[in-house]
């Protein structure tokens, strides 16, 4: 991958990337690919240009369009060894179908920078002495896997009442592993209850109660169904 000398240059781009790693909540260049494919007759084709990375961590497509009379689009997809890209923007509902960042090229204007939050994935490799769970989200009508299925847990800390949430991908056979840092609700002894949820898309959801440390070594099972 090109690297990009001058933040500047990348004002010609339709398109300004930020990978975020949400586990380490930072912006993260090392070692994340870009593909690109254009959309050409109704179908998704990949395409050789290859993006630049700003001094910034950004990566950008300068010229990409060039002149052309007809705006085209583009989606970039992004690879890391152990996480998975979450594609919707902050704010908007998730859906497993999404498979990269559209855009079209060549744009209007200068773009905003746009994260792309990279999160762990079933082979994530955690710090040593964090806490996981582990487990699978089926169709519960179908017990099929669910791929690239959005699990999460969130909660506060019991201390300060700070909010926390932690979030991951499911693979292609629907596994899951998904870091617990933080404080569940407290109950008897020291147990605590952390509610796990998963998304395929919005009406598709399903959840599940998790007790530690009891249920720490449990392969959980998670259903995806209409609601």
């Amino acid at each position: 991958m090109s690297f990009l000398p001058f933040e500047r240059d990348t004002l010609s781009s339709p398109a300004w990337l930020v990978p975020f790693d949400d586990f380490a909540r930072k912006v993260r260049s090392a070692g994340v690919a870009v593909l690109l494919d254009r959309l050409v007759d109704g179908v998704w084709v990949p395409q050789d240009t290859a993006a630049v990375r700003t001094p910034s961590a950004a990566f950008a497509y300068p010229g990409l369009g060039g002149r052309a009379a007809q705006a085209q689009r583009h989606r970039a997809r992004f690879e890391a060894a152990g996480y998975r890209p979450l594609y919707p923007a902050d704010g908007e509902p998730f859906d497993a179908g999404t498979a990269g960042v559209e855009f079209t090229a060549p744009g209007e204007g200068t773009p905003a920078p746009r994260l792309v939050r990279l999160l762990p994935s079933e082979t994530f490799a955690y710090p040593p002495g964090v806490r996981t769970v582990h487990g699978v989200v089926v169709d519960a009508a179908t017990r099929n896997p669910v791929a690239n299925a959005l699990v999460e847990a969130r909660g506060r800390t019991s201390v300060d009442l700070v909010p926390w949430q932690e979030r991951t991908l499911t693979g292609a056979l629907g596994a899951f592993r998904l870091a617990l840092r933080w404080d569940g609700e407290a109950g008897d002894g020291n147990t605590e209850t952390f509610r796990l949820e998963a998304t395929e898309r919005p009406g598709r959801t399903g959840s599940l109660e998790v007790r530690l440390p009891a249920d720490a070594g449990t392969r959980h099972v998670i259903e995806i169904r209409e609601q």
